[in-house]
């Protein structure tokens, strides 16, 4: 089962790893419209697809880049507070072992090498010139404490879980580090990087963080190529450009992060010429923000989930005839098409198709999922199933959606509408996140997931959702010994087609029925280039990226 926090929240990674957003709620009415071709960008804006580029880059140092976020941060450490966002900022403070690059592939970080010498161990030697913030060497003791702190429930809440897996962490040289797995897993390889579940910070800054390390009064010290200088949370966090990183040097001196909960402030603000760059557009602005002076507004997948769990051991979702029902009744493709504006893709199956990166591109991995069996909007169909179960005159259920993505909640209650037509009364209802992520923990009949990827790991979430203590409550000895030898198939092709395999045979149980796979705006001063935009870049060394533009 998974691990809980002291307040009872589940410290799984889907719980957490949720957006801190402000999409702009639209009326459930226009999904309910005749479904149309995707609205398109209004004549002469500025959006693209996936590239951040903005002409040449002038080779000019940034003094401050400014980005707004539509969030607040209470904690810079992921490890207490691990929203999306908060990975974002906290990587280019501090390190793993080892990390990502803009393709998705684990790359050195601490660790100048890593080695697997057994299915279940790992071996990694530390960079002799690793340095922490305030000067000090990177040392065996230090990665070991870390490691310690990331694996302990009350220090690190929000990952503490992932490290479920760990048989041991040993020191077995001045600059070596060998990890030893409880059983062989190929999701292993990235436990020990900063955009799963590890940050190294020297052992004495942990030891002395009473307060609560990456609190204001317990800054997080690390080795990425900026230090933290200022922090007021629900207000802004500042970091500097530091001499010590191994990397290339940044062009940025500063980078400040502004915290601004509400979009219409943000737009305003935006127009008024006060950040460069801005995570996380509302889709529903995405226009007014496209057509605002100097704006380039990029799309690109975020590699994010969204669908609907059923608990099958709860009535009257533990009917497998109820469970069709509901998913012949919404029409997936209207919301991707009219709730999310066409910035999106109707989700086909538990893993997104940039997971697969390496190994197939994101359209022939898509195209590899949709195999996976679906459930076509059909209100005939979903009206026979209901015929066929155990509450064929209908029922009612509640959903609850989080006040951080208000667009689920106009989703539900487009297809609560639906519902509504074969005899299902669905009651809709917004929770603060934080009673959202309580409530989850519950394992209610219903429940919305909203998770991002942040590894390049393909079996990230389908490990969870088809493993033990899923929030499903689902259990298949077929699907179980598909995901044994998934977890220990070394063959990265051979590992995704068992991890499709086990989501094949789970489409027939209807356990999860996956909505969309979503994208992220973002929007860019024409000053600012980006080199390399992927749905990795905010995870991987994104400020050696950035470009002043002509």
């Amino acid at each position: 089962m998974a691990e809980t926090d002291e307040r009872g929240v589940h410290t799984r990674r889907g719980f957490l790893r949720t957006a801190v957003t402000g999409m702009t709620v639209l009326s459930a009415a226009a999904l309910l419209e005749a479904c149309g071709a995707a609205p398109s960008s209004p004549a002469g804006s500025k959006a693209s697809s996936g590239s951040a580029a903005a002409g040449a880059d002038t080779g000019k140092e940034i003094e401050v880049l400014r980005v707004s976020l539509p969030g607040s941060l209470s904690n810079l450490y992921p490890g207490q507070e691990s929203g999306i966002l908060n990975y974002y900022v906290a990587g280019i403070c501090m390190e793993g072992l080892v990390g990502v690059d803009t393709t998705g592939k684990i790359v050195p970080a601490l660790a100048s090498s890593v080695e697997r010498t057994s299915p279940t161990t790992y071996v990694y030697r530390l960079r002799p010139d690793a340095r922490f913030h305030d000067g000090t060497p990177v040392t065996a003791d230090d990665v070991l404490h870390s490691i310690e702190m990331a694996g302990d429930a009350k220090v690190s809440p929000a990952t503490a879980a992932y490290w479920a897996n760990l048989k041991k962490a040993e020191k077995t040289g001045d600059a070596e580090i060998t990890l030893t797995a409880k059983a062989a897993d190929v999701a292993f390889a990235w436990l020990p990087s900063n955009a799963d579940a590890l940050w190294i910070a020297p052992k004495a800054v942990w030891e002395n963080a009473k307060s609560g390390f990456g609190t204001p009064q317990s800054l997080p010290v690390g080795t990425g190529p900026y230090k933290v200088t200022g922090f007021v949370p629900d207000s802004y966090v500042e970091f500097s450009r530091v001499d010590t990183w191994h990397g290339t040097r940044p062009k940025i001196a500063k980078i400040r992060f502004e915290f601004v909960p509400d979009e219409n402030t943000r737009l305003l603000a935006w127009k008024a010429g006060k950040a460069d760059v801005a995570l996380n557009v509302p889709l529903a602005q995405s226009r007014q923000w496209e057509g605002a002076s100097g704006t380039r507004v990029v799309y690109a997948p975020d590699r994010s989930y969204a669908g609907l769990t059923f608990n099958t051991k709860a009535a009257p979702f533990d009917d497998v005839h109820v469970r069709r029902a509901v998913a012949h009744a919404v029409n997936r493709r209207a919301i991707v098409e009219k709730i999310l504006r066409g910035r999106g893709q109707v989700a086909t199956a538990l893993s997104t198709p940039e997971q697969f990166g390496g190994l197939w591109t994101p359209q022939e991995a898509a195209q590899r999922l949709a195999a996976v069996p679906q459930y076509a909007y059909d209100l005939g169909k979903a009206k026979q199933e209901l015929a066929q179960s155990k509450v064929p005159n209908g029922f009612s259920a509640s959903l609850s959606y989080p006040n951080t993505g208000p667009h689920l909640g106009t989703a539900a209650q487009a297809f609560a509408a639906d519902l509504k037509k074969i005899g299902i009364t669905l009651e809709v209802k917004e929770l603060p996140i934080e009673q959202w992520l309580a409530e989850l923990n519950g394992f209610p009949p219903l429940s919305y997931m909203w998770y991002f990827n942040t590894t390049g790991d393909p079996g990230e979430l389908a490990t969870w959702f088809l493993g033990e203590g899923n929030p499903a409550k689902y259990a298949g000895d077929t699907i179980a010994a598909t995901m044994a030898k998934a977890a220990a198939e070394a063959d990265p092709e051979k590992r995704a087609g068992l991890l499709i395999e086990a989501q094949t045979a789970q489409a027939a149980d209807l356990a999860y029925l996956p909505l969309w796979w979503g994208q992220a705006a973002t929007a860019f001063g024409s000053a600012i280039g980006v080199k390399d935009y992927t749905s990795y870049t905010l995870l991987a060394d994104w400020p050696g990226q950035v470009y002043a533009a002509k």
